[in-house]
């Protein structure tokens, strides 16, 4: 076929050479249905293993069968059989790991020597269901929103959590080739950061953008970015933006684990609120102390007239701990704070 196509262009006849070049890329340069030849290749990480099969349909569904008789005689341990299933390759996907795995197969995607080059390799793909659900907790109903926990946190602490993970996500999927689908999950986790941002400002979206925008130069491209600067004293500013991560597919990249974002909302935390000597209810900086409590049920007592503002404060962080000023901490401990009753043994002690 590609000889007659080369003398069709010889001869002129540029319009059979076209259609006889088309005829022959749909023929495969392989017997795909050799009767003599069978691979099976086994890969396994912990307790999910993935078999691929070259051969029929019965071959494969009698090894399932043979791997289930030995598991259960053997290891007394039996398959699920909700994701133990038999698909296949070029019309179906295997999920494994979180990937979707399939044969790649396209007549018409050639390399710089004219050639097929993608036919029978294997693809992995971000499954759409992993999509929705990472936007999901950035969303309600269907648009982005705040995320209220995050709220009473500092701009830089916010913006490094959202960062982190974002790149998490585009990180462990960086291997598959639809890596550029995770547009879609930048785009919902970039607008609730900002919406996050303006409540904690109490300005608009426009303004946040305005504010912390910004360009950054890297190995993998330009990119613009949202980023906070963290000034410190005789030393370094901190710096972490929300982006820069590129979304370029690369099948033979090394995962990166060395790399970390330092998110001050850990322990750490009550360190540095402890550092700024400012009561985080009336804005004392004398006397400061922490005031500390069993668990955060307790916040939300069942039954009870609404909650004061030390309450809805360590609510809203969804920490167990409140820097307050010695006046303060001894209005809550007894119950005077907001003219609540509150009960010491049950709402929380000193520390």
């Amino acid at each position: 076929m590609t000889f007659a196509a080369s003398e069709a262009r010889k001869s002129g006849d540029l319009s059979t050479a076209r259609q006889l070049s088309q005829q022959a890329q749909r023929i495969p340069s392989r017997d795909p249905n050799d009767p003599n030849f069978r691979r099976l290749w086994y890969t396994r990480y912990a307790d999910d293993f993935l078999l691929g099969l070259v051969g029929s349909k019965s071959e494969a569904v009698e090894i399932k069968q043979k791997i289930a008789d030995f598991n259960r005689e053997q290891l007394q341990l039996e398959l699920n059989q909700d994701k133990t299933l038999v698909t296949h390759a070029r019309n179906q996907k295997a999920n494994f790991l979180g990937y979707e795995i399939h044969i790649l197969h396209a007549d018409d995607k050639h390399d710089h020597r004219g050639q097929r080059c993608i036919n029978g390799s294997v693809g992995l793909r971000v499954p759409r269901n992993v999509r929705q659900s990472h936007c999901a907790k950035y969303m309600r109903c269907g648009k982005p929103i705040h995320l209220t926990s995050r709220v009473n946190n500092d701009a830089y602490s916010i913006v490094a959590q959202y960062q982190a993970e974002y790149r998490g996500v585009v990180q462990y999927y960086r291997m598959a080739y639809n890596l550029h689908t995770l547009n879609a999950l930048k785009w919902v986790m970039q607008l609730s950061l900002v919406k996050t941002l303006a409540k904690k400002f109490k300005t608009t979206c426009r303004q946040i953008y305005h504010r912390y925008k910004a360009t950054i130069s890297t190995s993998e491209g330009t990119f613009l970015v949202l980023q906070v600067v963290r000034p410190r004293e005789s030393q370094t500013p901190l710096i972490t933006q929300f982006g820069g991560v590129s979304l370029k597919w690369n099948k033979w990249v090394a995962i990166d684990d060395e790399r970390q974002s330092h998110i001050w909302n850990g322990r750490s935390e009550v360190v540095q609120r402890l550092l700024a000597q400012t009561c985080e209810l009336c804005g004392s900086q004398s006397n400061i102390e922490v005031h500390h409590i069993r668990k955060l049920a307790d916040l939300e007592p069942k039954g009870r007239k609404p909650r004061p503002e030390w309450m809805k404060k360590m609510s809203a962080r969804r920490r167990k701990t409140l820097v307050v000023c010695r006046n303060c901490h001894q209005n809550i401990q007894y119950g005077r704070y907001d003219g609540q009753a509150l009960k010491r043994k049950e709402y929380g002690q000193a520390k």
